[in-house]
Formats: C-alpha cells, structure tokens, sequence
C-alpha cells in the first residue's frame, strides 16, 4: 500500500513545488513507483518536469469525474516516476468544488487504485487553503511543509497547523506531520541561522534534519524541465534534497 504526501504551505514562495519535483525524483531513482500529482493551477510541478500546462486530461479532469486517474497519468523523463499534470481551469475548482456535496474527499476516492501500484504518492498543493489543499490534506496520510528562512518563516503556520488538527478531527485522522522542511537557508547569514534555530525551538520534533541551501542550481533546474537532480547532480541542492528523500523513505516505512 503506498504512502501519500502533501507538500502544503499556504504561504507562497517557499519551496513547495522544488521540493515536490526533487524529492519525487530521488525517491523514484532509489527504486520506487512514485507519482507525482500537480494540483496548483500554476502547473510549475508540471513545468519542472517537462511536461506542458495545457495537456488533456489532466488532475482537473480527475477531479470534475470525468476520467479516472490513470487515463491523466504521464510518463517523465526518470524511470519509475509517471506525473499526473495541472491545467490553469484548475483554478475554476476553487469555485466549483465546494457547491457539491463531499467535494472535500474526491482527489482520496480518486487515489483508492492508484495506492496499490505506486509506492509513493507526492501531492504538490496551490498556496493557499483553499479546497484543492483540503483535498489533498484529506487525501494524505503526510504533510511536508516547507518553510523559508526568513524573517516571515512562521507567519501562518499557526493558521496551517489549525488546518491540520480540523482535518484530522473531522476528515482524516491518521494524517499527520512527516516534518517541517528548512528551504532556501544561508548558512552565511546570522538571519538563516536565528530562524533555524527558533523553528527548531518551536517544533522541536516536527523539523526534519535536511536543511535545502540557497544554490543557483536549484532555481535554473525547472527552466531546463528537470529536477535539479538531473540538472547538476553534483550541486548542493541536489545532495540536500537526495539527503531529504532518505528521510521522506524511512519515514513512509513506518507504522
């Protein structure tokens, strides 16, 4: 049975789909099925890995009911990591989903198949908490949630954590937190290393131990369409998120 993850923050800007692509793409070159669903209307999941945003069908198309899951499933240029794609109508969703009845578990019964073939299941979300997010929290047994060191680093994760604890009360109790992911840090400045340490502080067991450096290759990667793994192997970043995808790994083997 695989193991489902939402990367959510509903602060924009901080590592959400970077993270999403590359640790797909190192959990997928370990030897595991892995699929990664965009379901942000900006498609850069989509983009980063070499697909295009206007492809049919897609996650909307899933979510509307009018195909199953895998009829938008798409083979990527990694072995063993198939992408379902986002559109821009994605963003109608927003609007649509919440008229029906029980719109809040349709991306979970989407998924009911699509665990029994695929080790892991990546869910990159929209920054926002808007009913795509909800759906793909309800989805989840895992959150990610990346968070940017800067001054702004825990503006709104009060507000997410609230999030949490109310789907799991009403909609999904065996969600829960895999970690908190440091991105963008620079370990030469004083400002990168106080907020570290007061996240640390704050969340002392919901921070994972891979901190993603600022690294130039990271932020070319999606222009090339790959995961910066490919991109430059050999870069920081890309030793940072293979570092990542062990703990993402060990922690979907767990109970």
């Amino acid at each position: 049975m695989g193991t489902v993850y939402a990367i959510a923050n509903q602060k924009g800007g901080v590592g959400k789909t970077t993270t999403a692509v590359n640790v797909a793409a190192c959990i997928a070159e370990a030897g595991f099925a892995t699929l990664l669903i965009d379901i942000d209307p900006q498609a850069n999941a989509t983009l980063g890995l070499g697909s295009q945003k206007d492809v049919e069908p897609n996650i909307y198309d899933v979510l509307a009911g009018d195909v199953p899951i895998e009829d938008a499933e798409r083979d990527t240029s990694i072995e063993l990591l198939k992408l379902v794609p986002a559109h821009p109508d994605l963003a109608g969703a927003n609007v649509e989903l919440p008229r029906e009845a029980g719109s809040e578990t349709r991306l979970r019964e989407a998924l009911h198949g699509v665990r029994e073939r695929f080790d892991y299941v990546l869910l990159d979300c929209p920054p926002s908490l808007g009913p795509l997010t909800v759906n793909a929290l309800v989805a989840a047994d895992r959150v990610i949630v990346p968070v940017q060191t800067e001054y702004f680093a825990l503006e709104g994760l009060a507000g997410l954590l609230d999030t949490l604890a109310l789907i799991q009360r009403e909609l999904n109790p065996r969600l829960t937190i895999a970690g908190m992911l440091l991105t963008m840090h620079d370990g030469r400045t004083r400002l990168a290393r106080d907020v570290e340490r007061e996240v640390r502080e704050h969340f002392p067991d919901l921070v994972f131990d891979t901190v993603i450096p600022r690294n130039v290759r990271v932020g070319e990667a999606p222009s090339y369409g790959l995961p910066v793994t490919h991109h430059d192997p050999h870069c920081s970043g890309s030793d940072a998120y293979f570092e990542l995808a062990k703990e993402v790994v060990r922690a979907g083997a767990g109970p």
